[in-house]
């Protein structure tokens, strides 16, 4: 009997929205399907504090994780898109969990979107946080997989 597939495990899914200067993060479940904001990393010269990933990872005990890719419209690479398969790489490597990977091709927008429509009062003069769009924009990609895998999995459904 072949041991079920990490996309039809239930559990808990930690997605990542890569930045250089930031990483947003949002927790969902797969028995529900919805996804949930969670906080925004810091990062130096493009490298996360790869203690605070671990503790989220030991805290929320993820049965894998979803990462956002930055694809173009022309199919070439950018700078992020090295650097954000270079994040993927560490996460398989030192979490050995399975990672997925989502276009988030207007996660941001639709993140900025989200805030604006929100009706959180905020002066006229300011945006909002870069950190709440970074944690919205996770949530919008784990939200996207997490909807796929609905459509494309029987058990999820």
């Amino acid at each position: 009997m072949n041991a079920p597939s990490p996309l039809d495990t239930m559990g808990t899914i930690l997605g990542f929205d890569f930045g250089l200067r930031r990483i947003g993060v949002a927790v969902g479940q797969t028995i529900t399907r919805t996804a949930t904001p969670l906080q925004t990393l810091l990062c130096t010269d493009g490298y996360p504090n790869w203690s605070i990933v671990s503790r989220l990872i030991a805290e929320w005990c993820p049965v894998a994780l979803v990462v956002g890719l930055p694809l173009t419209a022309n199919g070439m690479d950018s700078a992020i898109l090295t650097a954000t398969r270079g994040f993927i790489r560490h996460l398989e490597a030192q979490y050995r969990l399975p990672v997925h990977t989502v276009d988030e091709h207007l996660s941001s927008w639709e993140a900025e979107a989200h805030v604006a429509l929100s009706g959180k009062p905020r002066s006229s003069h300011r945006s909002p946080p870069k950190g709440n769009i970074d944690k919205i924009a996770a949530q919008v990609i784990l939200q996207t997989w997490l909807a796929h895998r609905a459509t494309v999995s029987p058990f999820l459904e």
